[in-house]
């Protein structure tokens, strides 16, 4: 499709035990070494990473809707814990063992979940929305931010009302937006533009309320004990980020036992399309037990 992304080479959707349908694409080969990905906030499974690169590198990556996203089933209140879960029977489903994880934007508080529960062999959150609603971030913030995670803490179900008022082309505007130049010119990127705004239409495709559900839960506080995470993680932003956290990462990495946290030059939030082949060898490295990856430095210019 282009140099950051690939057409999915599988898609289908998998049963529960409690009849759910979780939606998954894949790339790579079947045989491959299994990557999660949970993708950003509400794309479904079709926007994946790493064009050419999964198949250099025999990786197996599997995209996942959550639920109420793209056609997997609603599971309204859920938590954390609870999609954890469902990626572990997804694992037993689908012959996917112990995987590695990546979580990128929205998805990163879901895959640091897996990371807390056992289901991951290794993390690679990229991009990461942090944890925006902990006291150290508050002069931090934005005022619009800020009030939304005030919002967030005094009245979930409110907020929760009030995100499902979002739209694909809301969410697409937000994007290009805040972007700084070198970030849209990924997103403005004609192939790649086309793919993130499918996914968007399939995120919303069952309505609002699998996104309502997951913003409620990262911008509040999360029940995650990262201090017992006990495989090898990257952290990963880039240095043009403004919208994902506060410091780029720096005290979400303090918070995890023995994680590495990589600030890259010449990037903003598009990050996990224009470094996806050291984002996953050192993934690939960590979960094998191996060392650090570098990474190139990319030229970018902000907007002016």
């Amino acid at each position: 499709m282009t140099g950051y992304i690939d057409v999915p080479a599988r898609l289908g959707t998998s049963v529960l035990p409690d009849g759910r349908l979780l939606g998954w694409a894949e790339w790579g080969p079947v045989d491959g070494v299994p990557v999660l990905l949970c993708p950003g906030a509400a794309t479904s499974r079709w926007l994946g990473f790493g064009g050419g690169v999964v198949d250099a590198l025999g990786v197996r990556l599997v995209s996942v809707d959550r639920p109420g996203l793209g056609v997997s089933t609603p599971a309204p209140g859920r938590t954390f814990s609870d999609f954890a879960g469902d990626l572990r029977h997804l694992c037993e489903l689908r012959g996917l063992g112990h995987p590695a994880v990546v979580g990128n934007s929205q998805g990163a508080p879901f895959a640091l979940s897996c990371a807390v529960e056992g289901v991951a062999s290794a993390l690679a959150v990229v991009s990461g929305a942090d944890e925006v609603a902990r006291p150290e971030f508050t002069a931090l913030l934005d005022a619009e931010v800020r009030e939304l995670v005030e919002r967030t803490e005094s009245d979930p179900a409110g907020a929760e009302a009030f995100f499902a008022g979002f739209t694909a082309e809301a969410m697409w505007n937000m994007v290009v937006s805040h972007s700084p130049a070198c970030d849209l010119a990924v997103y403005r990127d004609p192939a790649f533009a086309a793919a993130y705004r499918r996914a968007l239409k399939e995120g919303f495709a069952q309505g609002t309320a699998g996104y309502a559900r997951d913003t409620v839960l990262a911008m509040g506080r999360w029940p995650l004990a990262l201090d017992e995470i006990a495989v090898p993680v990257d952290i990963w932003y880039g240095e043009q980020d403004t919208s994902h956290s506060p410091d780029n990462g720096t005290l979400l990495a303090a918070r995890v036992p023995g994680a590495r946290h990589r600030v890259v030059p010449g990037i903003g939030g598009a990050l996990l399309w224009t470094h996806a082949e050291p984002v996953l060898a050192s993934l690939l490295d960590g979960a094998a037990g191996g060392g650090l990856s570098p990474w190139p430095r990319r030229p970018c210019r902000r907007r002016p």
